[in-house]
């Protein structure tokens, strides 16, 4: 089955870099996130790709995982360009961007045996059940702080936040629109539910990053990781603003265990009886 994304734009809601790069400096004001809001883009085209403006390639004959990467861009605003020279080939790293497919030690569960899972079997299930981006003829991703308006749009949109950031993104996302939304855990190679999964297909992913992203890629204990299109993102952030008016803003003020809340949500919900 052909898993290769929808043409862009339907995604993106015709949206350009810089349209995008505003959107995440409002975020940014509503959310105080600590690092940058980041985009990742796939190319056909590795010439496309090494033409975004800002391009650096990670150092020559170095491989490192892609939340490595990631962190790179997200901590200190590097735009980089990723293909397989990069991360390592055929593994989870490589395969759930769609560079390549991951190698038999992967999918026998051989590589996870006895680490990750107590048995081979389970660790098969583990990557037959993992969100990937099909490797139909990508040839690179880029990566780049939103705010740079490199990625001309980005093809996802992803930051890292606590819990409390999330939550109130996600009643941004149904401020105007209800919907409910349901977020798969995968476990150890946790960056298939972020951008693996949105980049496959193009849906908000919410994650719990996994071991190896706090231990390699420097996830804080208590962050998470969203992921979008552009499109959602900007129905988050209309929505977010729509709740600061109505005084549901970040950082959440704590009303205090023992005090009645009836007075606090007075506030909220006055003349609603």
């Amino acid at each position: 089955m052909n898993d290769m994304p929808e043409p862009a734009g339907q995604e993106t809601g015709g949206l350009t870099g810089r349209q995008v790069a505003e959107l995440a400096e409002q975020l940014n004001q509503l959310l105080r996130l600590r690092t940058f809001p980041i985009g990742m883009k796939l190319f056909a085209d590795k010439a496309e790709m090494e033409a975004v403006p800002g391009l650096r390639r990670p150092a020559k004959g170095k491989t490192f995982s892609t939340c490595q990467l990631v962190t790179q861009s997200r901590m200190a605003g590097f735009t980089l360009g990723i293909t397989t020279e990069n991360v390592p080939p055929f593994s989870s790293c490589s395969s759930v961007i769609g560079l390549d497919a991951p190698g038999e030690i992967y999918t026998s569960g051989r590589k996870m045996e006895g680490v990750w899972f107590e048995s081979r079997e389970a660790a098969a299930q583990h990557q037959l059940q993992m969100p990937r981006v099909s490797p139909d003829g990508w040839q690179g991703l880029a990566i780049s702080p939103l705010r740079t308006g490199r990625l001309d749009p980005p093809d996802i949109c992803l930051f890292y936040g606590n819990p409390a950031q999330m939550i109130l993104f996600i009643n941004g996302l149904q401020w105007r629109n209800y919907q409910r939304y349901d977020f798969s855990i995968t476990g150890e190679s946790a960056c298939a539910d972020s951008w693996g999964s949105a980049l496959k297909y193009r849906k908000v992913s919410l994650s719990i990053p996994c071991y190896a992203e706090r231990r390699y890629g420097g996830v804080a204990d208590d962050e998470m990781l969203m992921a979008c299109p552009p499109a959602d993102l900007q129905r988050a952030v209309t929505g977010l603003q729509g709740l600061s008016k109505a005084g549901l803003r970040y950082p959440i003020m704590p009303f205090g265990p023992q005090a009645e809340p009836a007075e606090g949500m007075a506030k909220s919900y006055a003349g609603k009886s």
